[in-house]
């Protein structure tokens, strides 16, 4: 087994929330300095711009996994983790189709889509920062037919965490991690499913990627094997920093 050093909760210049350096080049080059070996790209709603941020990661070794940070009906951030980019697209457009609203640039920001030269080719008009029509538990449902993870965003934070929105996480759904916003609060969350926790940076700016991180001990980069140290197979396991 090997150590890999992770952080899954990144946002890009297409979150509204997320400053304008977010960008593909400096993420990765970012992400390079922290000394990590993976990096999750889960903007809002929307996965527009994970391939640019992969082939640019692709230069510097570093691995990407490609997401989103959805939000469910009932305004929880579930992050949605995917191997491969076929079945991310797939969610996101269910997505799209369960999102109202148009995005009001002068009151929400930019939704800024780069190719993998930082040029910006476009920008999104949805509400990404809104909440899809879809119900918690369907959500996960889907996430996993497409053969994705589905972890609970920053379960120890008031605002749009599964705790905080609903006061509790409810007994038998088939989450398969909750994420910490800081790695102290482990003991505080209350656990009716002893489901396996992470903890990541939900950078929105570039100080902010690796700050905090999760140490999977696995034999090589992949979502299979990240899943596998969830369960705690034959011998991997996960370490949250």
């Amino acid at each position: 087994m090997r150590e890999f050093k992770a952080d899954l909760h990144i946002h890009t210049c297409l979150s509204p929330c997320a400053e304008l350096e977010m960008s593909p080049r400096h993420i990765v080059s970012a992400a390079k300095r922290r000394g990590l070996d993976v990096i999750g790209i889960c903007d809002h709603n929307s996965a527009e711009n994970v391939p640019a941020v992969k082939k640019n990661a692709a230069r510097e070794g570093i691995a990407v996994i490609g997401g989103m940070e959805v939000t469910s009906k009932e305004e929880v951030h579930i992050l949605a983790l995917f191997g491969n980019d076929e079945n991310l697209f797939s969610l996101q457009e269910i997505v799209y189709e369960n999102l109202q609203g148009s995005n009001d640039e002068r009151l929400y920001g930019e939704q800024v889509i780069v190719n993998e030269e930082e040029e910006v080719i476009g920008f999104s008009k949805k509400l990404l920062i809104g909440s899809t029509e879809i119900a918690l538990e369907k959500l996960v449902t889907m996430i996993h037919d497409l053969g994705g993870l589905a972890i609970a965003a920053h379960v120890d934070r008031e605002g749009f965490g599964i705790i905080g929105q609903l006061g509790f996480i409810p007994e038998g759904l088939p989450l398969d991690a909750l994420e910490l916003a800081d790695p102290a609060n482990q003991q505080t969350i209350p656990q009716p499913n002893r489901l396996p926790l992470i903890t990541s940076s939900d950078a929105h700016t570039l100080e902010r990627i690796g700050q905090r991180c999760t140490t999977f001990f696995m034999k090589s980069i992949s979502l299979d094997e990240i899943r596998r140290c969830l369960f705690g197979e034959e011998g991997r396991m996960v370490r949250i920093s």
